[in-house]
């Protein structure tokens, strides 16, 4: 039987990447998905998936937050994946950098979590996956330094947020990833930014021990695990994916 069969799940940051593996795996397995992101064009490129309805979304807007998550009547599953990298020293961080790295990665959680939780209570329980990092306080990492502050924040908030809940049947946990190591676009967005991508893949192979890049579907795995049932005996734990860079 599917692993999430007759569940209802939302997924922020759908259209590339881990957001996108992870809505695909949920539909895989039975969920209806609502797979959200600002890029409507990319998300698109989803609309023959079964399982899948697609939304724009702009998760760092509160009312157009609580607008769309109005029309879903039943959220067992939470994916809050949307986020940013901000690449750079203290030094080299504006407050401007700062304000929308922290409305993103961490604002906009609190908007989803504050609005799906009642809806979570009304069917005695649920399962909410926060996108948190390696770069956090987990471990430190070069021109992370703003990056690591938010996701350290993620960290606290969803121990905060499974602390609270424990006892109504929600489930609250953090999938920790080391940032720069997932084969994503975004991945080779940042590689192209430095002006020698080759240069930079090798970077970033040599501080794998595992000796290659992640993939979206292994991330994707993990959240399908702790969006399941599987896992519930499982929450405000952090979930290391990293390839054995933390150790």
């Amino acid at each position: 039987m599917s692993r999430l069969a007759g569940k209802v799940a939302v997924v922020t940051a759908a259209a590339q990447g881990i957001g996108r593996a992870t809505a695909q795996a949920f539909a895989r397995e039975g969920a209806t998905v609502h797979a959200t992101d600002i890029n409507l064009e990319k998300l698109n490129e989803l609309r023959d998936t079964k399982g899948l309805i697609l939304s724009k979304l702009d998760v760092t807007n509160r009312e157009e937050v609580a607008k769309f998550l109005a029309g879903i009547p039943r959220i067992d599953i939470l994916f809050n994946c949307a986020g940013f990298v901000f690449n750079g020293t203290v030094l080299d961080t504006e407050e401007k950098d700062f304000d929308f790295s922290f409305n993103l990665n961490v604002k906009a959680m609190f908007f989803l979590t504050k609005a799906v939780i009642p809806k979570m209570l009304e069917h005695n329980g649920g399962s909410i996956i926060n996108m948190s990092s390696i770069a956090s306080s987990i471990k430190g990492a070069p021109n992370r330094c703003l990056y690591g502050a938010t996701k350290a924040a993620v960290t606290g908030f969803t121990k905060g947020v499974a602390a609270d809940f424990v006892s109504k049947g929600i489930r609250c946990n953090a999938s920790a990833l080391c940032p720069g190591t997932v084969d994503t676009p975004s991945l080779h967005q940042r590689m192209e930014a430095t002006g020698d991508k080759e240069q930079a893949m090798k970077s970033f192979l040599s501080r794998q021990p595992a000796g290659r890049l992640g993939t979206p579907e292994e991330i994707a795995n993990t959240v399908v695990f702790l969006a399941s049932d599987e896992a519930s005996f499982i929450t405000g734990a952090e979930i290391k994916v990293d390839g054995g860079w933390s150790i």
